[in-house]
């Protein structure tokens, strides 16, 4: 079943952002971007494709996605 909710947007649509990455990102540019935009959502863009869709999450969503990755709950995707 899908989520009723759809999420997705062309980069490019969200206008001129700061967007920002990691310290830890490597030279190859495998990384993600995220920016704040106006209201306080997050976006979230593949940073090798800057153009290409952006998630947009509330901040709600991108402390609890925090929390997990502190905790170490991800750690297994990054083998």
């Amino acid at each position: 079943m899908q989520h009723p909710r759809a999420n997705g947007v062309p980069a490019d649509q969200l206008g001129p952002l700061p967007w920002r990455k990691s310290q830890a990102s490597n030279p190859s540019g495998d990384c993600v971007e995220v920016a704040e935009l106006a209201g306080g959502k997050i976006a979230v863009r593949n940073s090798r494709d800057p153009h290409g869709p952006a998630l947009v999450y509330t901040r709600a969503e991108i402390a609890a996605f925090i929390r997990g990755a502190k905790a170490g709950e991800f750690d297994d995707l990054a083998a």
